[in-house]
């Protein structure tokens, strides 16, 4: 004890003691007592850390504090403007259940010791459970309702998709519905419909069923001065390829390279080749894109690229350029482009070339060769048209017969005449451009293009009467 004026003073600490209520006893023991004011002091404390804990606790469930890393700030922002910016993080990222509860708790406090010992990736990853979807309040019927439309116009229905396996894969809610790119949360993908559907399709193979997922369109469809309405054609039971060709590209395949961007151990990619396996670990049993190891497979309908695009020529050069160029109404000389009506509405060569040319032990040595005849004429456009492709084809001979003479006497006189004659150099550029046309015709099949053909024949008889009247006149 000090002293100050003669009166003994307590040290600072047991005076500081005495007024939370613990006081000692001036003998040779120096008891403790407790006073009633240190209860009081150890209730409130204790309230006050209860009330904080719960504080603590629940202001940790609510989005806001998930943002305040840094890394989650992305998923912050993209929750914010998904159809779920109403529900909490916890009640999807928590399973329902009280014991699994906890534990989703535990593992969001390993996270926060990660991030505070800078031990943390910088891609979040979780695995949301089935049930966390189809709890109360949430989408416990969605397995009981009818068909829903995704992206406007593919029909998509969820039971299967769940209660039944697809391809041998027993799927997630989270297969389809994640967060493969960053700014969507929790939306459905279609790359993910593309690599169940077209994996191991050969690329430009025709797909049956379209309507399985896509609806007809009703709307009219217009290509230039065409107007059509799929409904005319699909009810015929038409198949969609016969204008949308090449809608597949890709395989979908997995590279080996692909396994180390998550896994180290060379050992593990043993058993890659055991496909059932790899979806049972990977997809059912956990949340694993299916873009982490496949390649991407792309779909779409080609209408706004060039339709007669193929991939032949590796084998046959320029093969088919003449019937190409007369069917798209491009490449005569003299006159405008003509593009064939059928070519503006996108229907592509097998719209028309159906019937089989070889037969017998030709198709097994030689292949077989779609031709072209009347049944594609009225196959889509009915009976009215019966008949219509033989009268293009005698349209277009006869053109042709009427051009033929006209050619052979045009070539006659140029070749009695002197190539130093003045009209010679004109005569000879008109000739050459009326039997590139009359060639063109013959060669690319006028009938792709009965129009376009009639124009470039019409043409060439012009010039060749041109040629014979600049050499015979001034003779």
């Amino acid at each position: 004890m000090s002293e100050d004026n003669g009166i003994k003073k307590d040290p600072i600490l047991i005076r500081i003691l005495k007024k939370i209520g613990i006081q000692f006893s001036m003998g040779e023991g120096r008891n403790i007592c407790l006073l009633p004011s240190i209860y009081r002091i150890l209730i409130i404390l204790f309230v006050l850390l209860v009330v904080g804990t719960i504080g603590l606790v629940q202001y940790s469930t609510h989005p806001i504090f998930c943002k305040s890393c840094h890394i989650m700030k992305p998923y912050y922002e993209a929750w914010k403007t998904s159809t779920h910016n109403f529900v909490p993080c916890v009640d999807c990222h928590y399973p329902p259940g009280f014991r699994k509860h906890i534990r989703g708790k535990l593992q969001a406090i390993s996270q926060v010791v990660k991030f505070v010992t800078r031990t943390y990736g910088t891609k979040p990853y979780a695995e949301i459970e089935d049930a966390s979807c189809l709890q109360k309040g949430c989408h416990e019927k969605r397995l009981l309702k009818a068909k829903v439309v995704f992206l406007k116009s593919i029909v998509f229905d969820h039971k299967p998709h769940l209660q039944e396996l697809r391809r041998g894969i027993q799927l997630k809610c989270t297969s389809c519905h994640s967060q493969i790119v960053i700014g969507t949360h929790i939306a459905a993908d279609e790359r993910v419909c593309f690599a169940c559907h077209f994996k191991n399709i050969i690329e430009g193979e025709k797909i049956s069923a379209c309507t399985t997922c896509h609806e007809t369109p009703k709307e009219d469809i217009k290509f230039g001065d065409i107007t059509f309405n799929h409904s005319d054609f699909v009810g015929r039971g038409i198949e969609c390829q016969k204008c949308h060709f090449d809608i597949i590209q890709g395989k979908g395949e997995v590279m080996e390279e692909r396994c180390f961007s998550c896994h180290g151990e060379p050992e593990r990619l043993v058993r890659i080749g055991d496909v059932e396996f790899m979806h049972r670990n990977h997809v059912t049993n956990h949340k694993v894109e299916c873009y982490e190891c496949h390649t991407t497979i792309k779909h779409s309908v080609k209408t706004a690229v060039e339709p007669l695009s193929y991939k032949c020529d590796i084998c046959h050069t320029n093969k088919h350029i003449a019937p190409k160029q007369m069917y798209m109404g491009i490449g005569g000389k003299g006159v405008p482009s003509t593009p064939s009506p059928m070519f503006l509405a996108q229907v592509d060569c097998i719209g028309c070339h159906l019937v089989p040319k070889n037969k017998g032990t030709d198709v097994e040595f030689n292949g077989q060769t779609l031709i072209a005849t009347e049944l594609g004429c009225f196959s889509c456009h009915g009976d009215k048209y019966r008949g219509i492709f033989n009268i293009w084809k005698e349209m277009v001979d006869r053109a042709l017969a009427e051009t033929e003479p006209m050619l052979l006497k045009a070539k006659e006189i140029l070749d009695r005449s002197d190539i130093g004659h003045k009209n010679y150099r004109n005569a000879y550029k008109l000739y050459n451009d009326s039997k590139y046309n009359y060639d063109f015709v013959r060669y690319g099949h006028g009938v792709h293009n009965v129009d376009y053909a009639d124009l470039l024949l019409a043409n060439a008889r012009e010039n060749l009467k041109e040629v014979v009247s600049l050499l015979e006149i001034s003779r």
